[in-house]
């Protein structure tokens, strides 16, 4: 069945040409001719363009869409095929977009970029902002600061650097010192902000309302939903501080992790100032070949961390991407890892929480009733049968150990599954999914990333979440009221639970012995091509 359009009438599309020639007209925003004009008027002019763009890229995109995939069967490689170039060719646009009007837009794209349940086209392409902030001017972030702070720039610091450290779509950080000495980092918010967004929250708002109407089965309203709660809490540097206080008591016992203090006379809902830590982003190959530092150990460790927060706090950072999260050194060849950016968090319903710890044991176990059970407990009907596929990469009546890839028929199996699934399943299955699990996703997406820049094989994730599940269930076995019925729950309970040690004991003792016979092997190559170069060293000065 092909994809519905709705045509468009005439004042909706003359809507769209005036917008794309004021975009065209206005890419140096505001021109010169109204820097003398009031702000008001040069951010209206501003608002404007940034509007216009976004208008004339979606309406390219739909363009695009419908007469690139008009005439083609969704069963034929052919389409398939087509609906790929297409998906590539608007991840370009909407790059080009949030480049040009950067801000919220480059956030936006920064947040589809690490959702794994959008196209591959969309997330490689718009991937590229992760690492694309332009720092604001030095003068305007003074103003913010003195202004929030309600104190004299001298009075604070002794020295104040002003070239940022690191910027982002919403705020930029500097190394300064103050009177006493401390070295701190201070992110200050970029003017302005709170009007920007919701001009460019209302845009998306329509332009996504609009796609919805024009394709019925394209519904990123979910997408949108998650966006706007993300960047509100983001926005609220109160909040940050306060979500870098509970984390750092959450992990006061693990001395593999380190949050910066921070500094509450000088922080406000604009300005948030912390203690300055040093490191290297936790991607950082080359550093940690230098510092001697194994790479599949940072990725086990960042694995359980999360999964710490996860499993057992149910208080989750949202936005895991390797400059948020630093390796340093304590001492030789040892870390820790740095959690910055504490501005996006999730606290899960205990009975969420619950839930998942419940999801993943049935996982390690393969219970396909229990994992339908739960899958009509997070509301997401017949599709509960991907949760496999899409935590452990296993099909629902798999038959391989949990360490083990697909096999062939397996891959052939999923292939075909999802050929036949449309845009609109899709939609409807992210519709369908509780907010909880929609941040659980897009952090785990991208600590799988993180994995796949460090070399780590995939066990180490799925080990470090299979345990922390087995512990956040443990963990909330309490009752104050002893009865019979609590005893033998708490018996069958504990039984249950030694069962599921036991059997991820073995998957961690036989993922071991394929380290170690990997390990081996490759010294034994070594010392062969060692023993071959002696041969030679010795047959060499005979022959001559």
């Amino acid at each position: 069945m092909r994809a519905k359009f709705r045509t468009p009438s005439k004042a909706f599309l003359c809507l769209l040409t005036a917008a794309g020639v004021v975009a065209f007209s206005s890419s140096d925003y505001p021109p010169r001719f109204l820097t003398h004009f009031s702000d008001e008027i040069r951010v209206g002019f501003n608002g404007l363009a940034r509007t216009s763009r976004a208008f004339l890229t979606i309406a390219s995109n739909a363009v695009n869409y419908k007469y690139t995939l008009h005439g083609l069967s969704e069963d034929t490689d052919e389409y398939r095929r087509a609906l790929s170039e297409v998906h590539l060719q608007s991840a370009k646009r909407l790059l080009k977009l949030c480049e040009a009007n950067k801000g919220f837009y480059v956030k936006a794209g920064q947040f589809v970029a690490a959702l794994r349940q959008v196209p591959k086209e969309y997330t490689s392409t718009l991937s590229s902002l992760q690492d694309q902030a332009i720092p604001c001017q030095f003068r305007a972030i003074k103003e913010v600061l003195t202004e929030s702070l309600k104190k004299e720039f001298t009075d604070i610091f002794i020295s104040f650097d002003e070239q940022p450290i690191a910027a982002a779509s919403v705020a930029q950080v500097h190394h300064a010192v103050l009177k006493n000495h401390e070295e701190v980092a201070v992110k200050v918010q970029y003017p302005g902000l709170e009007q920007l967004m919701k001009l460019d929250i209302t845009t998306m708002s329509f332009l996504s309302k609009a796609v919805a109407w024009l394709f019925p089965e394209y519904r990123f309203g979910w997408i949108l939903s998650a966006f706007k709660e993300a960047i509100a809490m983001e926005l609220d540097f109160i909040q940050e501080a306060k979500n870098s206080e509970r984390t750092a008591k959450n992990f006061e016992n693990d001395k593999r992790v380190k949050v910066p203090r921070v500094f509450w006379d000088l922080t406000s809902s604009k300005v948030l100032t912390m203690q300055f830590c040093t490191g290297h982003k936790v991607d950082d190959l080359e550093f940690l070949m230098k510092a001697g530092i194994d790479p599949i150990k940072v990725a086990q460790t960042l694995s359980e961390v999360f999964a710490s927060m996860i499993f057992i706090h149910g208080f989750v950072h949202g936005d895991p991407h390797p400059g948020n999260i630093l390796v340093s050194l304590s001492g030789p060849q040892d870390f820790i890892l740095v959690l910055l950016d504490h501005g996006l968090y999730r606290t899960l319903d205990e009975e969420f929480r619950l839930n998942f710890c419940q999801l993943w044991k049935a996982l390690v176990l393969m219970d396909s009733n229990k994992i339908q059970y739960l899958g009509e407990r997070f509301g997401i009907g017949n599709y509960f049968r991907y949760l496999p596929l899409i935590f452990t990469e296993r099909i629902i009546d798999s038959k391989s150990a949990l360490r083990k890839q697909m096999s062939s028929e397996e891959r052939l199996i999923v292939r075909q599954e999802l050929k036949s699934l449309k845009i609109e399943d899709v939609s409807s299955f992210m519709e369908s999914l509780p907010s909880d699990f929609l941040t659980i996703l897009r952090t785990d997406g991208l600590l799988r990333s993180i994995h796949h820049k460090l070399g780590a094989p995939r066990y180490v994730r799925l080990l470090a979440y299979s345990k922390y599940a087995i512990y956040g269930l443990s963990a909330s076995r309490k009752s104050s009221v002893l009865t019979l019925k609590v005893a033998v729950s708490r018996l069958k309970s504990n039984f249950n639970y030694l069962q599921l040690m036991c059997l991820l004991g073995l998957f961690e003792l036989v993922c071991w012995m394929e380290e170690v016979k990997h390990l081996f092997i490759k010294n034994f190559k070594n010392l062969l091509v060692a023993a071959q170069h002696f041969i030679i060293c010795c047959i060499r000065p005979q022959i001559g």
